[in-house]
């Protein structure tokens, strides 16, 4: 008896625990979270960068990035960071990402438009050292989602038209002004270098579950 009251204690996640128990789903969870621990334990935690997109209450989204020297960036290291951002931005068909949300905190952006969105069908994919935005003018909050706080968005006021200054991932100096919904996306994942987001500057009104209308259902 006192062995049995012992695994209990111990193993919470143990079927003799979750048979016909009130609280089968806090035991669900606590077993879900012990494989995945166990998990972790035998494969090693992923190292950065991720191939996924860290959520809010993850420290690197709230950490001011770090900038990359001009001599790094065709290093192996941040040619691993661009490359990465890329692929998880396509995996998720977002139009752009920042380093810290694949844990990398360095002054790393990625952005890809379809092509009705530009004149051409350029990917803009830049290394943002000492970048500048410069205001030309304001519009009304558009409604904005976030990799990073899935399955919610809100309205974000944000300038109509930037412009900004960088480098690429070949180290060469750029400059773009991005007007309309690039802009739009331009400024969101400035933010996310600085340690903003979205949350931060919303008309808290008008955040919202995307799916929301399903829950009714």
């Amino acid at each position: 008896l006192t062995l049995t009251i012992s695994l209990r204690i111990l193993l919470p996640w143990s079927p003799f625990t979750c048979t016909a128990s009130p609280r089968t789903h806090s035991t669900n969870i606590k077993m879900r979270s012990y494989l995945q621990y166990m998990k972790r334990k035998v494969k090693g935690s992923p190292a950065p960068p991720y191939n996924h997109v860290c959520q809010v209450g993850d420290p690197v989204l709230r950490s001011r990035a770090v900038a990359v020297e001009p001599g790094a960036i065709q290093g192996p290291e941040v040619q691993k960071v661009i490359k990465t951002l890329v692929k998880v931005m396509r995996k998720l068909e977002c139009v752009g990402l920042s380093a810290p949300q694949i844990s990398v905190p360095l002054q790393i952006l990625a952005l890809e438009y379809p092509k009705k969105m530009l004149e051409d069908n350029s990917i803009a994919s830049f290394e943002a050292r000492g970048l500048v935005a410069v205001p030309l003018m304001i519009f009304v909050n558009p409604q904005l989602p976030c990799e990073s706080i899935c399955g919610y968005s809100a309205s974000v006021p944000c300038y109509v038209s930037v412009e900004v200054s960088g480098l690429n991932e070949k180290a060469e100096p750029v400059s773009w002004q991005a007007s309309g919904w690039p802009a739009r996306i331009l400024q969101h994942e400035i933010d996310h270098l600085n340690g903003v987001l979205y949350i931060d500057r919303m008309d808290s009104k008008t955040f919202f579950n995307v799916k929301w209308e399903e829950y009714n259902e």
